[in-house]
């Protein structure tokens, strides 16, 4: 049996088909659910892919995006998300993963699918390869896709200390006349991750740009500016 055969039958034998519409509607998801929540989903697929392992970069790369690709439920892409970060393929995490991160950015475009891999794959691939992805994250901060923009804002979110804010800035800076609700949400988001860090500064960046709303409300969150 193939490892997408493997995935689907796991998530079929793993579902509640009771909490999909549920769980459908919560998502505003035009793609159905099974009714697999993310414990007993993550449990499933922990067996699977140590059962199914993969030998090459490029033979991952395919299980991947054939995944993404043919999933008729959500969790199918949930699946493909967590085999594109399993530790078994950390070595494979190299700049020949960008044009896969890429397209499940554009054709998930939405926030349960883009964020994780805004975070923790094209974040993973700033940080280890910065020559080369510092000036994709600003050619995609000014991209039309909205969920490109929103991935460039957020690869930094785990930096804490190691935050670039002349990037952060650089990527935040097109979408701030933006007033779609992920657009705004983005940007209070990676706002409030780096105040974690330097609460002064993010003070002193929304004051001096007049940030307003939702990204406001979000960058301050756990700020007091008395």
């Amino acid at each position: 049996m193939s490892l997408g055969k493997a995935v689907r039958l796991a998530l079929q034998e793993a579902a509640q088909p009771g909490k999909a519409e549920v769980m459908r509607a919560y998502m505003k998801s035009s793609m159905p659910f099974l009714g697999v929540q993310a414990v007993p989903r993550r449990g499933a697929l922990r067996k699977v892919f140590a059962e199914h392992r993969l030998a090459t970069a490029p033979e991952w790369r395919r299980a991947v995006l054939s995944l993404w690709r043919e999933a008729q439920y959500r969790e199918e892409r949930y699946a493909a998300i967590e085999l594109s970060g399993h530790h078994f393929y950390r070595e494979f995490q190299t700049l020949y993963t960008v044009p896969m991160y890429e397209e499940m950015i554009v054709t998930g475009a939405w926030w349960d699918l883009v964020d994780e891999l805004a975070t923790h794959r094209v974040g993973g691939l700033l940080a280890a390869y910065p020559d080369t992805m510092r000036p994709l994250m600003l050619e995609w901060a000014g991209d039309a896709d909205l969920w490109k923009r929103r991935t460039a804002i957020l690869c930094q979110n785990r930096f804490k200390a190691r935050t670039d804010t002349a990037l952060l800035y650089a990527c935040i800076e097109p979408s701030l006349s933006d007033t779609d609700f992920f657009a705004r949400k983005a940007i209070g988001w990676a706002l409030r991750e780096y105040a974690k860090t330097n609460p002064a500064e993010v003070i002193r960046y929304v004051k001096a740009k007049g940030i307003s709303g939702l990204s406001r409300r979000e960058a301050l969150k756990n700020l007091s500016l008395t």
